[in-house]
């Protein structure tokens, strides 16, 4: 099982309204959800970790895990609120965000909230976006990498937030603190973009392979995803697409990214070090296919495997 860790929330997303008016309806996210019903509609087993609300946001929340087959054994509830997010959707840009997170149920995840033995049928433990940039789940979920590492994959992507990061460079240093700990590493070009200004994002990530991980993958947005291994490089290119938004585009990708490498038997941390350039581009096609089908829905809603499969060459 593929078990993602951090934040579910809820999205507000702008529509469009009769007579000249608008709102925003709100839709079930957060990257590391995102990530786990992804894996779970290509058909690998999914779950989720963390702490949510008793709220409505929350209740809407376990549903929508429910609905998609993510299995919710270690969610924890908690009668804090839920975190809610507004989004600004600009065309050709990069979604940007709005949190109210003080005080909310996932950001006080505690050591307390995550059960001693996960059990054997996790196999890949999957960490993301603010959840490792606020405290205390930042703190929580790093010591959880710690204590996993070498036990089953730690999967990595940073997604950066920059309006919850206060301090740039703490942020810069406690992320690269954990790259030791991770097998796989997945990062857009923007998110390097922003960590180190100006610097070439292949030097960047050559670095950071050397770090630890097994597999570092960058993806680059229409132009498709790069990858780092003990195999060298590999690269696909990227699918023509209708683009609505890109909202949860890059968590489809990661989440393509692992179901792929699961499917092939190469998510262990063993495996991973034996993955060759031709199955790691596999694997890449995989994500951005499914990450090319994301960007032509509205929001993050995460194709099924049969509508990737048959996306043509």
């Amino acid at each position: 099982m593929i078990v993602s860790c951090g934040e579910a929330l809820i999205d507000f997303v702008p529509m469009a309204g009769g007579a000249g008016e608008s709102g925003y309806r709100p839709l079930v996210g957060g990257s590391p959800l995102n990530v786990a019903v992804a894996v779970a509609r290509l058909d690998r087993s999914a779950g989720f970790l963390a702490r949510l609300s008793t709220d409505l946001f929350g209740d809407m929340i376990v549903d929508h895990m429910a609905a998609n087959g993510v299995d919710t054994r270690h969610v924890r509830r908690a009668d804090q609120p839920t975190t809610l997010a507004f989004v600004s959707l600009a065309e050709g840009e990069e979604p940007q965000y709005a949190f109210f997170a003080e005080n909310s149920a996932d950001r006080n995840l505690a050591p307390g909230d995550i059960a001693a033995d996960l059990g054997d049928d996790v196999t890949c433990l999957h960490f993301g976006s603010f959840s490792l940039a606020i405290e205390p789940s930042g703190s929580t979920l790093g010591g959880l990498m710690a204590s996993e590492h070498g036990r089953r994959v730690i999967a990595l992507d940073p997604n950066i937030r920059p309006t919850l990061i206060p301090d740039k460079a703490a942020f810069t240093r406690r992320l690269e603190g954990w790259l030791p700990l991770v097998d796989i590493v997945k990062v857009s070009r923007a998110d390097l973009d922003w960590l180190y200004p100006g610097e070439d994002w292949r030097a960047i990530a050559a670095r950071w392979r050397e770090a630890g991980p097994a597999l570092v993958v960058v993806t680059l947005g229409a132009d498709g995803a790069h990858a780092l291994g003990g195999f060298g490089e590999t690269a696909v290119a990227g699918r023509p697409v209708e683009v609505v938004d890109t909202v949860g585009a890059g968590d489809t990708f990661h989440a393509g990214l692992l179901a792929a490498l699961d499917e092939a038997g190469l998510l262990t941390p063993a495996r991973l070090h034996e993955t060759t350039a031709e199955a790691a581009a596999a694997a890449l096609d995989w994500g951005v296919r499914a990450s090319a089908l994301t960007c032509a829905r509205a929001g993050a809603d995460p194709p099924e495997r049969a509508a990737v499969a048959a996306l043509s060459d």
